[in-house]
């Protein structure tokens, strides 16, 4: 394979240098499916402190983001979901742990927003409930929309299935999910992919995110791929 400025040969080297104490990371993946499982444990490694974070949700208690609670790395999560972790639960109701509430629709869209270079956007989505407390609202056609800002961060760790050396991105199904907004919206994207190839290789026609948006690549391997909850017959 033809080496890329691009290509790095594992997390720990893909993220050297991008890594620092209070920065905000977008985090790709809805519960365990399309998580970054390598560079979760890259940061994990690197003992960096107080991030923000923001992702679908935190993981579980052994495993995703939930292992950065249990290392106290985490200081704010921007989340959708947070039922899965009982460790977030209790870090939250200690007050170690700062929550952000978004609709999942409305975290999607302030990503796609902070990467189109959208300041703010008005949603129907929480209006009257507690997620609209102190933010601007307007009528439009007779209905009350309340105003979201974008969202950016420092860094961007997401996980696809194929990419190329330029950082062409194919996602897998529904593991597709938040990466590609997420992708978009921070100073550095890195991504860890299953299956690198070479440019030309992937039809250009079915890129699900051009290599425009991604800075850092590499090939992990032995990804466990939890599920939250199976149920199966009897």
């Amino acid at each position: 394979m033809s080496r890329s400025k691009k290509l790095y040969p594992n997390a720990q080297e893909a993220l050297d240098g991008l890594l620092f104490d209070g920065m905000t990371v977008l985090a790709g993946g809805f519960g365990l499916c399309g998580i970054p499982e390598h560079m979760i444990l890259a940061i994990r490694a690197s003992g960096v402190q107080n991030l923000t974070v923001a992702s679908n949700n935190c993981g579980i208690d052994d495993f995703g983001l939930g292992l950065l609670l249990q290392t106290h790395q985490i200081k704010k999560m921007i989340s959708s979901y947070v039922g899965e972790n009982k460790l977030f639960e209790e870090q939250f109701l200690n007050g170690e742990l700062e929550l952000e509430f978004n609709p999942q629709g409305t975290l999607a869209e302030r990503c796609r927003a902070g990467g189109a270079g959208i300041a703010a956007f008005y949603t129907r989505t929480g209006v009257g409930t507690v997620i609209a407390e102190g933010k601007e609202t307007r009528d439009f056609n007779g209905q009350t929309f309340m105003m979201e800002t974008a969202l950016t961060g420092d860094l961007s760790i997401i996980k696809a299935w194929k990419a190329d050396t330029s950082g062409n991105l194919l996602f897998r199904k529904t593991a597709r999910n938040f990466n590609p907004p997420m992708a978009t919206a921070s100073k550095n994207c890195v991504v860890e992919a299953e299956h690198i190839v070479e440019v030309g290789d992937l039809d250009p026609d079915n890129i699900h995110l051009p290599g425009i948006y991604v800075d850092r690549v590499f090939e992990g391997s032995n990804f466990e791929k939890r599920i939250e909850r199976r149920t199966i017959r009897e």
